[in-house]
């Protein structure tokens, strides 16, 4: 069969919440007697667990660290994330810099587009400012619309604006593609179906 060459920990769950396994998990496919698959093609995904961030990046792992941010302040944050009322925007970006400073990886942001809420050119602009020198690279994500749903998918230009403000400022960005939101089954889309 083939070989297995990357790895991302991320879905149904905060991996950083089940820390000791997911670390322990790390040590043994890098290991020479196990998969012995290289630390710099794993990404662990988190939602921004401060403390457990920190703690993370003086285990010394070289991974990528993939970060929901989803917005480009503490008050937009707050209202997608409840996990933003307990962690500072600023403390947030600060494990960033702390991780990519004691790793040399870079950070992935996740980003996703809401119509209205975080989409438009004063947020790309502040964004810029906050990512600025930073080694990392955002992934925008066109969120999916379902019906019964508070938010709307931002439209195609708005995401192309979104991402050449950032481009233009520096940011490597790019544009997820899209794929399951014609089965309510894209990123942050799962949800069971309920019958009138």
């Amino acid at each position: 069969g083939e070989r297995v060459g990357h790895i991302v920990i991320m879905g149904i769950g905060e991996p950083l919440d089940n820390y000791d396994e997911v670390v322990r998990f790390l040590k043994a496919v890098n290991d020479p007697q196990g998969l012995n698959i290289g630390l710099r093609h794993i990404s662990v995904s988190t939602c921004g667990l401060v403390p457990e961030m920190l703690k993370f990046t003086d285990e010394g792992l070289p991974v990528t660290l993939s970060v929901s941010l989803h917005a480009p302040n503490d008050f937009i944050r707050q209202n997608l994330m409840p996990i933003a009322r307990k962690y500072k925007y600023e403390d947030l970006l600060a494990a960033c810099r702390r991780h990519i400073n004691r790793t040399g990886r870079r950070i992935s942001f996740e980003y996703s587009l809401f119509a209205g809420i975080n989409d438009q050119p004063e947020h790309a602009r502040e964004l810029a400012n906050h990512l600025k020198g930073m080694l990392c690279h955002v992934n925008l994500i066109p969120a999916n619309e379902f019906d019964g749903g508070h938010y709307r998918q931002s439209s195609r230009d708005q995401v192309q604006q979104f991402m050449q403000i950032l481009t233009n400022a520096g940011i490597n960005a790019t544009i997820r593609r899209e794929l399951g939101s014609d089965i309510n089954a894209a990123c942050g889309q799962l949800r069971r179906s309920l019958e009138a």
